[in-house]
């Protein structure tokens, strides 16, 4: 459950190396969060993240998961649920992918499609079912603001996370009658190891910003947040620019 001061004291993160994921375990961790579980493909960065929350307090458990595996999903995250109730489920997991090789290999861009939204889709509903059986929680979702409106330079990534944009707030308005509470993150440009090879766009911000902006949205109870919030009213104004302009506009970057 969470304390008194809305800090969740159990979280999940999958996608469990990602920079965000990782940032928000962190902060959550230094208010009242005890226990951790992360959730990912086995590799040496997954072990040091869990050690390096463990040094920070926390009681870190560790489970192979793998998005474009959804079959697994069930079995995975409800040995996860089996062990605890969880307070927070944070999905953090996704690819950028590479739009000018994915356009002319479609199998490559089926990957992207599938890890940002199919495999996102089965984990939201599994972890759903279970918040839900326990009767409270909350599930994080890492959307992005790429997907409220595609540009070309990025739009096989775009589609995937307009899809998943529109399942969340779907899904939050299922959960919402069970006292289940679901937010759709939308950050701009995150300075992370995923962009790294990539100039950075305005309003470009840092994981632990992203971070700060969760914990926040948590306390509130909010439903969507923006990260920097100013970019709510400029993609507002950006998604009603007639087309042709809006073409100009994005290739003008």
């Amino acid at each position: 459950m969470k304390d008194a001061f809305g800090a969740p004291q159990s979280l999940l993160v999958l996608g469990g190396g990602s920079e965000i994921g990782l940032a928000t375990a962190r902060r959550l961790i230094a208010r009242r969060t005890r226990r951790v579980h992360l959730a990912g493909r086995p590799s040496p960065a997954l072990d040091a993240a869990a050690a390096e929350l463990t040094a920070l307090g926390a009681e870190v458990h560790v489970s192979a998961f793998d998005a474009l595996e959804p079959g697994t999903h069930e079995e995975v995250l409800g040995k996860i649920f089996a062990e605890g109730d969880i307070d927070m489920v944070l999905l953090a997991f996704g690819v950028l992918g590479d739009q000018a090789r994915d356009e002319q290999e479609p199998t490559a861009a089926v990957r992207v499609v599938t890890t940002n939204y199919t495999g996102a889709v089965s984990a939201s509903l599994v972890c759903g079912a279970a918040l839900q059986r326990q009767g409270h929680g909350s599930l994080v979702v890492l959307s992005s603001v790429a997907g409220e409106r595609a540009r070309r330079e990025n739009f096989i990534y775009g589609s995937s996370k307009a899809g998943l944009d529109a399942f969340t707030q779907g899904l939050g308005d299922a959960l919402h009658p069970c006292g289940v509470h679901v937010m759709a993150v939308r950050p701009g440009f995150v300075r992370t190891r995923m962009t790294g090879h990539l100039p950075a766009a305005p309003f470009a911000t840092t994981p632990e910003v992203v971070a700060a902006a969760i914990e926040a949205g948590l306390r509130r109870r909010a439903e969507v947040i923006w990260v920097p919030g100013r970019l709510r009213p400029v993609m507002a104004a950006l998604r009603h620019l007639p087309r042709p302009l809006f073409r100009r506009v994005t290739a003008a970057r």
